[in-house]
């Protein structure tokens, strides 16, 4: 049984679909397709089944993804172990990581790490934590970033492992005149007649937004819907909206705006995510231990004080 087919198989196992297959692997639906029906011929037993638009794995089939899930692990272990004995730290690492993380922890990361090991390389790509997540699953990324307000892990627990980075406290985001503006502190209540801007570009964090102005009682007027924070900051400064941000995006923030902590004070955990056979990997142990000692740093910055 070829290794690319049983990935195939594996994917299938929680996209449920060829398409959502054929995305994560950059394959077309009908090569996903063709390597399912070879692996069932190689097995010569029927691994999945139709489901209204989607695809399901028989019983043979979620007995072969188990096995999958160990033999991949072991591939990953022995991958690790052969990049130990040549005692030298190269080769590429590719990065997922969401907007806010990205640019508070990634560049000095990068930058360090390309002075200490030049055969190193490193590339990033921009992705929110559920689908960096994936991509990890995917082979697409070696490692992702994730937070624990837009994702939980749950199959991925057996071969991914997640290493705790830093906690970001949450802030209201207000326009400078705005009455609230000079307040220590502000709750979701106090927000309810305001008009709401929202990053879509991450439609976890756009959901946890909403879900607590509801939890707060009201359903929040969205009067922006902004794929990024350019437009979303606009928006607050010229007094059109209010809405809620990360710390760690505190020091992009607009000149003529107010961040004012969430009462009760509401936080996000954001974490590290590799897979677990290559937790032993030099290039891995390397890059994680350099997050690690960044984030650190960035901890113990004072939070950047916006002007009133």
């Amino acid at each position: 049984m070829e290794i690319s087919r049983l990935r195939a198989l594996r994917e299938l196992s929680t996209r449920q679909t060829m398409a959502a297959v054929a995305d994560a692997l950059f394959l077309t639906p009908s090569a996903v397709s063709q390597q399912i029906a070879q692996l069932e011929e190689e097995a010569g037993i029927k691994l999945t089944e139709r489901q209204g638009r989607g695809v399901r794995l028989t019983t043979a089939g979620e007995v072969l993804v188990a096995h999958v899930e160990r033999l991949l692990g072991v591939l990953e272990e022995a991958k690790s172990d052969l990049a130990q004995l040549k005692r030298e730290i190269a080769g590429k690492i590719r990065v997922a990581a969401f907007p806010t993380v990205a640019a508070a922890l990634l560049p000095h990361v990068i930058k360090t790490l390309g002075v200490s090991y030049p055969f190193l390389e490193i590339v990033l790509e921009e992705m929110e934590p559920a689908d960096g997540l994936a991509a990890l699953g995917s082979w697409r990324a070696d490692i992702a970033f994730v937070d624990d307000l837009t994702f939980r892990l749950r199959r991925e627990d057996k071969t991914v492992e997640q290493v705790p980075l830093l906690e970001d406290v949450l802030y209201a985001l207000l326009p400078c005149g705005h009455r609230y503006a000079d307040r220590a502190t502000v709750s979701m209540g106090e927000l309810k007649n305001e008009a709401w801007a929202l990053d879509s570009a991450s439609s976890f964090y756009a959901e946890f937004i909403v879900n607590l102005c509801r939890r707060a009682g009201y359903e929040p007027r969205i009067n922006a819907e902004c794929r990024g924070f350019e437009i979303l900051g606009a928006m607050v400064a010229a007094g059109c909206s209010v809405s809620v941000i990360p710390g760690l995006r505190l020091s992009h923030t607009p000149s003529d705006v107010r961040a004012v902590k969430l009462r009760p004070e509401m936080k996000r955990r954001i974490s590290v995510a590799y897979r677990r056979g290559e937790r032993k990997h030099p290039a891995v142990q390397v890059f994680v231990s350099q997050l690690l000692a960044s984030a650190k740093e960035l901890a113990l910055r004072p939070v950047p004080q916006l002007p009133a």
